[in-house]
């Protein structure tokens, strides 16, 4: 069951992924339209100012579609075969699903408790997707009903009907029976999920009164549960779904930047819900911290081998905001370490919340420039220098902390290893003498790279499944006892795994969507 889960919650990040450019994207927009910060040339009715319209309208596309986006993404990550079909398969029904409940509504809307009359929009429990008026069941719906889709399409996309029916078969069964069986759900979510809106507007009500202490619990979470793959369910219900506002944290805030901009009004009075997208912080101003404790604790004649590896991981976490290269480095050798991360991460997130620092700071500090500081500094700097200073407070605790841990246990963080082990956490092995035996003339770093897991894993018999999510190559074997040691899938670039019976997730990192592609090759090479 957890590696039901952990496969659905990684396909779950695969439009989540999307989003990011294109928030950075729409604060650009705002940027360059904000005649306070370029001056005149952004007035409106200026050539700059359309131009940067136009670009903005585009910027919005992921945030506008994002029901479809889930739809999509579902079949991407779980289908077990064909699974561009799959997705094609996904928004049909989803469709249908949606002309379903919106003619429901409008026949018989005062059974279901819906005024279908009435515009749709915040309060009106009414959406607009794609040309479809219906019920705004955001992408909890859309995530469910692609669920559903990706389990007809799995059993039975490959059913063989007789001859004189072939036309009906493979997508078009799998559309065929989706569509019999969105009626009746249409159904049930006309009667049932009125009611859950309601439910939700009441748990708005609960976690935004919940203050510090909601904050707190939800960034501990959302940090506890990385090594599960778990994660997704907790950030992504608050960041992209309702669970604290209409239409998610994310889309809401690009909605209002310009005018919690141009308010003098504390941003946590404009925006209290920003408080749950506070997890970033830990990304930018944890990891220097924990890499600084990392050099400080090793051996002096390891330093340089333990910098080149925490440099690259650093980078990546500050920037980029993908903390999994370095976690991961400490994870398995130190777990208690990651719990103590995990308490300071909420506690920062927590006491900058306190002290009036919301926002959609989710990514990492190029997220947090263009979607925050930049568009926002001219009225809310103090809110900022603040949030800085909390920051920079915690990385300096986060250092001691871990530093008076590591030597305290004598943890074997990097460099601190047996004299006997080397550093290199994710060297890779020459490929070259294999490269005779390789059947396929994809002849790039991934195809080693997956070249080396597969054989890892015990080669292409013991394979069941195969999904990712942003840094994990997801796998699920048939026989756990065949797979290698950590230390071979380190030697291979990995940056760690996680095992769960026969479901392992190797950390890859960024280019894990190009291995899994060259591991999925290699599987088909060998059947």
């Amino acid at each position: 069951m957890m590696e039901k889960f952990q496969r659905f919650g990684g396909a779950m990040f695969t439009p989540v992924l999307l989003f990011s450019f294109s928030g950075i994207m729409l604060a650009l927009t705002i940027i360059f339209k904000n005649p306070m910060i370029v001056g005149s040339i952004a007035n409106d009715g200026t050539f700059w100012h359309s131009m940067w319209s136009v670009v903005e309208s585009g910027a919005w596309t992921v945030f506008n579609q994002m029901e479809l986006l889930f739809v999509i993404g579902l079949p991407i990550g779980l289908a077990k075969k064909a699974n561009a079909r799959a997705a094609m398969e996904a928004v049909v029904t989803y469709l249908t699903f949606n002309y379903f409940v919106g003619s429901l509504l409008e026949f018989f809307g005062p059974t279901f408790g819906v005024d279908f009359t009435a515009e749709e929009g915040a309060g009106t429990g009414l959406k607009m997707i794609a040309g479809i008026k219906t019920l705004d069941t955001g992408i909890i719906g859309a995530i469910f009903i692609s669920a559903v889709v990706v389990w007809i399409h799995n059993k039975y996309f490959d059913v063989k009907l007789p001859e004189f029916l072939g036309v009906f078969q493979g997508s078009s069964l799998v559309v065929i029976i989706g569509f019999f069986m969105m009626l009746p759900i249409a159904v049930i979510t006309a009667f049932v999920w009125p009611k859950i809106q309601m439910g939700i507007d009441s748990m708005q009500g609960f976690l935004s009164s919940s203050g510090v202490f909601g904050v707190w619990l939800y960034t501990f979470l959302e940090r506890i549960l990385i090594p599960t793959g778990l994660h997704h369910f907790i950030y992504t219900p608050f960041v992209f779904g309702p669970v604290v506002v209409e239409g998610g944290i994310s889309r809401y805030w690009m909605n209002h930047l310009q005018e919690f901009a141009a308010s003098t009004k504390p941003l946590k009075e404009l925006f209290p819900a920003g408080g749950f997208a506070l997890h970033g912080n830990s990304k930018i101003f944890a990891a220097p911290g924990i890499a600084a404790a990392f050099y400080a604790t090793s051996n002096k004649d390891k330093r340089k081998k333990v910098l080149a590896i925490l440099i690259p991981v650093t980078l990546t976490a500050v920037l980029a905001g993908i903390t999994e290269p370095l976690e991961f480095t400490f994870l398995f050798v130190a777990p208690v370490l990651f719990v103590v991360h995990s308490v300071l991460a909420a506690s920062m997130a927590a006491t900058m919340y306190a002290f009036g620092v919301v926002g959609d700071m989710g990514g990492g500090f190029i997220d947090l420039l263009a979607k925050n500081w930049i568009p926002l500094a001219n009225n809310h700097w103090k809110t900022y220098a603040l949030q800085l200073f909390i920051g920079l407070l915690f990385t300096a605790i986060y250092f001691f902390v871990f530093r008076f841990l590591i030597l305290k246990f004598n943890f074997a963080t990097p460099g601190r290893e047996p004299e006997t082990a080397d550093v290199k956490l994710y060297s890779k092995k020459e490929f070259k003498e294999k490269q005779s035996n390789n059947k396929t003339n994809g002849d790039n770093q991934y195809m080693e790279a997956a070249a080396l897991y597969l054989e890892a894993f015990g080669g292409s018999d013991n394979i069941a499944t195969v999904t990712n999510c942003a840094t994990r190559l997801r796998v699920s074997v048939k026989d756990a006892g065949l797979v290698a040691t950590d230390d071979i899938f380190r030697e291979a670039g990995a940056h760690g795994v996680v095992r769960n019976g026969t479901a392992f997730q190797v950390i890859v990192g960024l280019s894990v969507p190009q291995v899994r592609e060259q591991f999925e090759k290699l599987l088909m090479i060998n059947e």
